[in-house]
């Protein structure tokens, strides 16, 4: 029977929860989107430098490339949302 008060406190806490977090949500994820973009947006700068400069530095254009891929798997949300979850 206490059991059953708990999972019902536990129900009606979230519900309440969610309720006052569902105004922020459309504010909040403008401001993630904004800056899920800007993320992307410098990180396919530092793919560029990195690159340019491997191959100033007298790497050939294949391992280059090979090095920046590795370089940009840090910079992937997918990763980072596999390891959440």
């Amino acid at each position: 029977m206490q059991e059953m008060v708990n999972m019902n406190q536990e129900r009606e806490s979230t519900i309440k929860f969610f309720g006052i977090l569902l105004p922020f949500l459309p504010k909040l994820l403008f401001k993630l989107s904004i800056t899920f973009l800007k993320f992307k947006r410098r990180a396919k700068k530092a793919e560029k430098v990195f690159r340019k400069e491997l191959v100033e530095q007298g790497l050939d254009k294949q391992t280059a490339s090979e090095l920046t891929e590795i370089y940009m798997n840090s910079s992937k949300i997918k990763n980072y949302i596999q390891i959440l979850t």
